[in-house]
């Protein structure tokens, strides 16, 4: 359930305030991957410390446990409210965090993809002949000029077959 700022207010501490407003939409995006990373872990304490104080305010309301502290009024539902603050707070960090994971995988795929392309497009062109190769220094070693094919090991057994179909035809020839 979403809470509104008013209520955030009304529920957190002046520094708190300042803390989860700046995992909400437009300040979000200003931080670092560091300080997302910080900010999960000082969600992961302060969400905690809520659940914590929830469940001990709970257990004194059904009478199982006495009161902890002298300074911590009202029943287990303020804590539980302030918990759901942190528990958003989390959850949007936690989405920026994908966000930026999914953006350096897509930039990493498209790089290794062009970079694999580059690498295909070279190898089906053979290079020209250096014209350094002069008469009088002897045979030289001429590279084919024929385009390489790459044949499947898939496809070996069909194109052997095919081959004596095609042999075994021109053979029954008169």
């Amino acid at each position: 359930m979403s809470m509104s700022a008013k209520d955030e207010h009304t529920l957190l501490k002046s520094e708190e305030i300042a803390f989860v407003r700046s995992t909400h939409h437009p300040e979000i995006y200003e931080l670092s991957r560091k300080d997302l990373v910080d900010a999960r872990v000082r969600l992961r304490e302060m969400r905690s410390k809520a659940k914590t104080i929830t469940r001990q305010k709970q257990r004194e309301e059904r009478g199982k446990s006495d009161p902890r502290g002298k300074s911590f009024p009202g029943n287990a539902d303020q804590p539980q409210r302030r918990k759901q603050i942190f528990a958003s707070a989390l959850k949007r960090i936690n989405k920026e965090l994908d966000r930026l994971d999914a953006i350096e995988a897509r930039a990493h795929h498209v790089e290794s993809a062009r970079a694999a392309f580059a690498q295909v497009r070279s190898s089906r062109f053979t290079p020209a002949i250096p014209a350094s190769t002069t008469s009088g220094s002897g045979m030289a070693l001429q590279e084919s000029r024929r385009r390489r094919r790459v044949l499947p090991r898939s496809k070996v057994g069909s194109v052997l077959k095919q081959n004596k179909v095609a042999q075994a035809a021109r053979d029954a020839r008169p």
